[in-house]
């Protein structure tokens, strides 16, 4: 692990240290990422895994301060610079695929945050919006046992998930969505959950994709390759009430889980 850079940001109540790490991966690739980590990190560690576009800063950052200022330490993984890659909404196949090299950035973050001295043992917890929401699922099959505690995945696609009949989610799931969401929609969601015990699903009247982005008004996206009503056209954009439920069901939600 390499350290980049380190600053030490005070916010109301709690001092907060912001690292840029580097996390070997065994197929060559230097995982870059930033861990926000409280000065007591008493609650599990969280992977924060960002969306097909990149990093949203206002929104990751935004999460991981409201979580560090609870306990948690988070890393945030960029899948993209570590590959060189640009956003890939647009693109119908990704460099950088949920199901492969995403996946394998989710586990190698999980399992170097597991092994740091500040981590509680019991598992890692992962959080993940939008692809890094499809990310979360792909990771929940057959992960490396103990190493995550539960998840969450919001507004994620489960149109592959569901397709798969062996898929099993190896540690409590809790999905968030949008009952408007027409870039990733519910139903597929709300039939895996169906279809697994330990599968939890909120959904939010009227919003969106990206309803919990900050300062963001609705407006619509074109040129995708995947949409509900297949027109390649979809709304992303702030819901408020759904943003607020989200941010005290997701700490609600990890707090409930056990050790792995």
């Amino acid at each position: 692990m390499r350290f980049l850079l380190f600053m030490l940001l005070l916010y109301p109540g709690f001092a907060l240290a912001q690292q840029h790490v580097v996390i070997p991966e065994p197929g060559g690739v230097r995982l870059q990422a930033v861990l926000f980590l409280p000065q007591h990190a008493t609650a599990p560690a969280v992977v924060a895994l960002h969306g097909c576009g990149g990093p949203m800063a206002r929104r990751d950052d935004g999460w991981a301060r409201m979580l560090a200022s609870q306990g948690h330490a988070v890393l945030l993984p960029n899948s993209f610079t570590s590959r060189g890659l640009k956003p890939e909404c647009k693109q119908s196949t990704h460099g950088a695929d949920a199901y492969g090299p995403r996946r394998d950035d989710a586990l190698a973050a999980a399992a170097w945050l597991q092994g740091q001295k500040f981590a509680p043992p019991g598992g890692v917890l992962l959080l993940g919006w939008s692809d890094g929401g499809t990310t979360v699922l792909a990771s929940l099959a057959n992960p490396p046992p103990g190493l995550i505690r539960g998840a969450v995945a919001m507004y994620p696609s489960c149109t592959r998930t569901v397709k798969n009949a062996a898929w099993h989610n190896a540690a409590p799931l809790l999905i968030l969505i949008g009952t408007a969401d027409d870039w990733t929609p519910p139903k597929p969601c709300q039939t895996l959950a169906a279809r697994h015990k330990n599968i939890r699903i909120a959904l939010y009247p009227g919003a969106y994709h990206d309803f919990d982005v900050p300062h963001d008004p609705v407006h619509l996206i074109t040129g995708l390759p995947y949409t509900k009503y297949g027109n390649h056209v979809a709304h992303a954009g702030e819901n408020e009430a759904a943003r607020a439920g989200a941010r005290a069901k997701v700490p609600a939600f990890f707090a409930t889980l056990p050790p792995a």
